[in-house]
């Protein structure tokens, strides 16, 4: 794991699967349903197992840009943090990027409130929902920063970015250095 020391020394970044990390908490690019799908959304769902759909059914759903926690069951994590990023990514035009900092902020949110010290997140919006990558990268890594300066100062020892691919891993690593 590289430490990015430009922003904050509890920032990190690795290529792998968000799956089988040992954080206190993942986050889940999820649906407006929380009931599973495709990309990160389909492979939290499915290593966690089938009582995390259970209890997703008793949330109700979630908005765009809010965060909502659950267990993680078969995770080696101890939660998994629901966000529902911006669904189309039409040129910034509908607040996407408004939306999609609400992803990362109200997941710390939601984090802080669990007393999670250690968590990781995935890239929000930018497989199926096609937000462009550069832009995505800069808005988490400004919005974790941001947090961790301010009202996470004391709480997380560790943020984990964590890229699925290499083309999201080059974008996050040109972007932090």
């Amino acid at each position: 794991m590289g430490t990015l020391n430009k922003y904050d020394s509890r920032i990190s970044l690795i290529l792998g699967d968000i799956t089988t990390l040992s954080v206190d908490a993942i986050v889940n690019a999820a649906n407006s349903t929380l009931l599973g799908g495709g990309g990160v959304d389909g492979a939290i769902h499915r290593a966690a197992g089938p009582k995390l759909i259970e209890e997703c059914r008793t949330l109700g759903g979630c908005d765009t840009g809010d965060a909502k926690a659950t267990s993680a069951y078969r995770l080696p994590c101890r939660y998994i943090i629901h966000t529902v990023g911006p669904i189309i990514y039409s040129g910034g035009d509908q607040q996407e990027a408004v939306k999609l900092a609400s992803c990362y902020y109200r997941s710390l949110e939601v984090a802080q409130s669990l007393k999670v010290r250690t968590i990781a997140f995935p890239a929000i919006s930018t497989g199926i929902y096609g937000y462009p990558i550069e832009e995505a990268t800069v808005i988490a890594v400004t919005t974790v920063s941001d947090y961790l300066a301010n009202e996470g100062r004391e709480q997380f020892s560790s943020v984990v970015f964590v890229c699925f691919d290499q083309r999201c891993h080059q974008a996050y690593t040109t972007f932090l250095s």
